[in-house]
């Protein structure tokens, strides 16, 4: 396994290399791929698909996880009209993690969010916590897709929607922006603070002429916004990604995405950098199968509940004391017969440096 990680390192790296000078890189991700050591799982109840994990630790060292996860009752493309957001807290970033409470359910009504949030991301931001979501009212599906925002003085709540209605994002209005009549909406929110002052709101949409949907940006002087979607999208992929979390590190801004369909490697991920979080040039792998981290003794009973390949999704990062220290990724792909998702721990070891 060592040896795989090794010349897959040793490959991508060579790549990058032919195509343009790597900027400088910050040690602790460097060849990010073979750093990553599988700890176990983050949740894998029977009774629910999980999905997304979102961590935060407290400043008790406590860390909790805004979860996505819809009844087992429901197969997994459920996740489009029956998921809730749930609270869960750990001791350690390895777990295990208690159900604690219900942050986000749709409102059942004709609204922006009458189904299935999904996709939490939680930060804290100017002493308050902020947990960015999607939402959807069905109507069509997945165009209907929109971001939104709570925030809170404390992890337990209670939880206040920006604005009238919570929403935060949708896609633009002006026919030139690239984003107007988005076929999927606006999706994956991640989220950052810049030095001057300034919120970042990352969100994957596209454009009516192109497939390959994108990572873009939308940019607010305050909290609550108004957020302005930019011109152009932030990456610059030829095929599918999607799922991407930004964060800030070593005087960089990173975001880690999907490789859907095989950039560097066909169901991995992808580590993207960039010096001022508009434009990310840099990109190299950040992860690979789960049996490249798993050991086979756990692969008891694999089932899937979608696909048939052993892909990670959703990858949420957990810092501490500002180093990017953990990955918690859900899979298709549950190791003991389960037929629920699960979400896992990874974390990011030192390597040989």
């Amino acid at each position: 396994m060592k040896h795989y990680l090794l010349r897959a390192t040793l490959a991508a790296m060579a790549t990058l290399g032919s195509a343009a000078a790597a900027p400088e890189s910050p040690d602790l991700l460097e060849g990010l791929n073979a750093r990553l050591q599988h700890v176990g799982y983050a949740i894998n109840d029977p009774e629910f698909h999980i999905w997304g994990c979102s961590p935060i630790m407290d400043i008790e060292g406590k860390v909790h996880l805004f979860v996505a996860r819809w009844s087992s009752k429901h197969n997994h493309f459920a996740w489009k009209t029956h998921c809730e957001i749930a609270h869960y807290v750990g001791n350690k970033p390895e777990g295990p993690f208690e159900f604690s409470d219900i942050v986000v359910q749709g409102t059942g009504g004709d609204e922006w969010d009458s189904k299935s949030p999904h996709n939490p991301c939680i930060r804290k931001v100017d002493d308050k916590y902020v947990l960015l979501y999607i939402a959807n009212s069905g109507k069509p599906f997945p165009a209907s897709q929109r971001i939104g925002m709570k925030i809170s003085d404390s992890l337990y709540g209670p939880w206040k929607k920006i604005g009238k209605d919570g929403m935060v994002l949708a896609p633009s209005t002006d026919p030139k922006s690239w984003t107007h009549k988005s076929g999927c909406g606006v999706n994956n929110p991640a989220f950052v603070k810049s030095d001057d002052g300034r919120y970042f709101l990352y969100f994957k949409s596209q454009t009516l002429e192109e497939k390959p949907k994108k990572m873009g940006l939308a940019i607010a002087d305050k909290l609550e916004g108004p957020y302005i979607i930019q011109e152009t999208p932030v990456t610059n992929n030829k095929s599918v990604i999607e799922d991407g979390y930004a964060f800030r590190y070593n005087n960089h801004f990173f975001m880690i995405t999907t490789d859907n369909h095989g950039m560097f490697n066909r169901g991995g991920g992808l580590l993207w950098r960039s010096k001022n979080g508009l434009t990310f040039d840099h990109v190299e792998p950040a992860f690979l199968l789960m049996d490249q981290y798993i050991p086979k003794s756990m692969f008891i009973k694999p089932t899937f509940v979608k696909g048939n390949n052993y892909k990670f999704e959703r990858p949420q990062v957990l810092s501490i004391e500002g180093k990017p220290s953990y990955i918690y990724m859900p899979s298709q792909c549950n190791l003991e017969g389960n037929k629920v998702s699960a979400s896992f721990i990874l974390k990011i070891t030192p390597g040989n440096k």
